[in-house]
């Protein structure tokens, strides 16, 4: 009996806490996602700025510094196509997040609704009996009072 009742309430306590860890997880997993997406980017990006300086100092003459400007009107273009690809790609990772947060959602209130049907019915059968058998005794004193 009694393991009975404390394997129920650890079955319950495992129900309660169950959607939080799932939501702890998804949460570390988009933390993770993110901060190695902005490292990653944030790497990039000090590369170029260190071979751009690199460049910047080797410019020794009006030939070099005319080259050097192409460069970095060509450098900037292609930083302004990297920022774009990369704020999609921080949304592509917020909108995965959403999604798996609404479906993570939608499966918590559907185990939760789910416990509570299950629930329901479990007070209800005892509700049931114990309504029978006052009725039966009920009709029993009612037909020995008759008698």
């Amino acid at each position: 009996m009694q393991d009975k009742m404390f394997s129920a309430f650890s079955e319950q306590t495992r129900g309660f806490f169950e959607p939080m860890r799932k939501f702890n997880g998804l949460m570390l997993d988009n933390m993770e996602r993110m901060t190695e997406y902005q490292l990653d980017a944030m790497k990039r990006y000090s590369q170029l700025g260190v071979e751009r300086m690199r460049a910047a100092s080797e410019v020794k003459d009006a030939e070099d510094a005319r080259d050097f400007s192409t460069q970095q009107a060509d450098m900037l273009n292609s930083l302004s196509k990297q920022m774009l690809e990369d704020a999609r790609a921080m949304a592509d990772i917020s909108l995965k997040f959403k999604a798996d947060l609404e479906e993570m959602m939608s499966e918590t209130g559907q185990q939760a609704a789910d416990q509570a049907s299950e629930n329901m019915k479990a007070a209800s059968e005892p509700a049931k009996a114990a309504s029978s058998n006052s009725q039966s005794s009920s009709s029993r004193s009612s037909s020995k009072d008759k008698a």
